[in-house]
């Protein structure tokens, strides 16, 4: 089945299928489910055609997701960046943003550690 542009897996159960797509999560799958109707425990497979499309009319009435809300957060990030906020100035840097420690860790946001070695002089 397909969803927003997305191959939901057929073996996984629906409840857990669903939050393949980008900007939905448990919760949101479950209120989704509970709308349409259908049971969490079904496997994605065993969906009927009827079933799908209330899923996928829920999902595009109702929630922002993929490109959508990609796009969105992208947007939201430049407009911090072009405004100098300093979360902005985070962004652009490639540190943290929500005020955790650089001094040690970060190293998800940083990269691998740059090796900073000193040269030894010559005969003195």
């Amino acid at each position: 089945m397909r969803i927003a542009g997305v191959d939901l897996p057929a073996k996984e159960r629906i409840e857990i299928s669903l939050t393949r797509i980008f900007g939905i999560g448990r919760a949101n799958s479950g209120k989704i489910l509970q709308e349409a109707g259908i049971d969490l425990n079904k496997k994605a497979k065993d969906l009927t055609d009827e079933e799908g499309v209330k899923l996928r009319a829920i999902i595009d009435r109702d929630y922002k997701v993929e490109g959508d809300l990609r796009r969105e957060i992208s947007m939201n990030i430049k407009r911090l960046q072009d405004i100098g906020s300093y979360r902005g100035l985070r962004h652009k840097a490639k540190l943290p943003v929500r005020g955790q420690r650089t001094k040690t860790n970060a190293r998800t946001r940083k990269g691998p550690r740059k090796a900073v070695g000193s040269m030894k002089k010559k005969g003195v």
